[in-house]
């Protein structure tokens, strides 16, 4: 049986994860609903994850400062 990778390392941070994912897809401007969302496209998917991992680097770079 094949191993999740995308489990959530520190169980308390999840609810804050969600709320970044669903604030990233506002800004790009996908539809994203709690729960299921296999029926976005590749190009969706990726422009909510891009957009997370942006953010994230603006932050470590900021936290350089």
């Amino acid at each position: 049986m094949a191993s999740r990778s995308n489990r959530v390392l520190v169980p308390q941070a999840k609810e804050g994860l969600n709320r970044f994912k669903m604030e990233s897809a506002r800004e790009v401007g996908v539809n994203l609903k709690e729960g299921y969302n296999g029926d976005l496209t590749s190009r969706e998917a990726g422009s909510i994850g891009g957009n997370m991992v942006k953010k994230m680097v603006e932050a470590y770079e900021q936290g350089l400062k």
